[in-house]
């Protein structure tokens, strides 16, 4: 019989998105469980889709509880819950993803005894907290890390953070493969899947003609993704240059993270913007521009990025970890620093100006680079081989 695998995340949409097909893959050399939250949102509609996601993983699954806050009493009974499990189930491994899961996870896994106990850090969201709340999740991040057995950070610009803040010891660190957590499908994003009439459909739904040269943004609209830079960059240069357009592909956090009201003007008032909201299928939109413009201020390994390379498309990314280690400069993109408008509009006037020259990056390049160092089936190897050694 194959040794058990538990792999925990703190809500099922993790477990069946960060992490999709990952399970169904392991269950090929384990015996994989894999545990979530049941509570995030309505109740029922939530086990159902931890259901689903273990239809999909082709894998069994279980609830326990957990929230994203800090919530005290919550989380003791959610460890406990975790804590029964592991010594009911006995797993060879406990490998836990997203901050909650990982903290509950490791603590609830040291005290059952499970001997390879493993974590994945995809982003430290505390680096921005302040105060007492940063002295609390400071020490809530060395207990986790002091539980486990094997840190994963998915980029090694995580990594040498980690250090610096001196979190836990560099030798319990490794970053799998070339970073990321779970890669990219790159036989979905896949440039020949989308057909030239959708193409031509969209750019005419969208008012964009063939002439123009078009900047795609994907994610959140919010000031962390660097959207105050960008709409005042993109407003500066199509004043200069009349056949740009902007293309955002997400939704706004008005009450989480608001943009400045000068920010919000340009997006109501620049007819160049056009925001078509959040999309179930990115690649057409990708598929219409030129180039993915990305000045995040933190990211853990953004999907985002490496989307857009499989379908060819270069980037403009912020220096920051994970964007800095996907993208090389000239190669698949280049690097601004980050929150510095002036920058980014030299960046976007550049790249406009050598496609004009046709001097442009090469997709079928872009696309090669992602494809050897970040497609799903090379992360899922690079993954195997180390619980393989594990058993050694």
């Amino acid at each position: 019989m194959n040794q058990k695998l538990i792999r925990v995340t703190t809500v099922p949409a993790s477990l069946g998105g960060l992490l999709r097909g990952q399970l169904k893959f392991m269950s090929n050399h384990y015996e994989v469980l894999g545990v979530s939250s049941a509570i995030c949102g309505a109740k029922t509609a939530f086990i159902d889709v931890l259901e689903n996601v273990g239809k999909e993983q082709g894998c069994r699954v279980f609830a326990v509880e957990m929230t994203r806050q800090i919530t005290p009493i919550a989380d003791l009974k959610a460890t406990w819950k975790l804590y029964r499990l592991f010594k009911r189930e006995k797993p060879f491994i406990v490998h836990t993803h997203t901050p909650k899961a990982g903290t509950l996870g490791m603590i609830a896994a040291y005290l059952a005894k499970v001997p390879h106990r493993l974590h994945t850090i995809a982003g430290l969201p505390l680096l921005v907290a302040k105060g007492r709340k940063r002295t609390l999740l400071n020490i809530v991040e060395k207990l986790t890390y002091s539980c486990s057995t094997r840190i994963y950070p998915n980029s090694f610009g995580l990594r040498d953070i980690i250090i610096e803040n001196n979190f836990t010891r560099e030798e319990k660190l490794k970053v799998i493969g070339n970073g990321s957590s779970n890669g990219i499908d790159t036989s979905f994003f896949d440039p020949q899947l989308i057909k030239d009439d959708t193409k031509k459909e969209l750019k005419v739904k969208l008012g964009i003609s063939d002439k123009d040269f078009v900047f795609v943004f994907v994610g959140r609209l919010v000031t962390d993704k660097g959207m105050n830079e960008l709409a005042q960059a993109f407003d500066i240069l199509s004043k200069e240059i009349s056949n740009i357009r902007l293309v955002l592909v997400g939704s706004r956090e008005n009450e989480l993270d608001p943009l400045l009201a000068s920010s919000e003007k340009i997006l109501e008032s620049n007819s160049s913007i056009i925001a078509v909201g959040t999309q179930a299928d990115v690649r057409p939109f990708y598929a219409i521009a030129d180039y993915l413009v990305f000045p995040s201020y933190r990211e853990g390994f953004p999907n985002v990025v490496m989307e857009a390379g499989s379908m060819g498309l270069p980037s403009i990314v912020s220096n920051i970890n994970g964007c800095n280690e996907i993208i090389i400069e000239n190669e698949n993109g280049h690097i601004v620093p980050v929150s510095d408008m002036e920058a980014l509009l030299k960046s976007m006037r550049n790249v406009v100006t050598l496609h004009m020259n046709n001097q442009g990056l090469v997709p079928d390049q872009i696309r090669k680079l992602i494809i050897s160092r970040y497609s799903r089936s090379f992360i899922w190897n690079e993954i195997l081989k180390e619980y393989k050694l594990l058993e050694k």
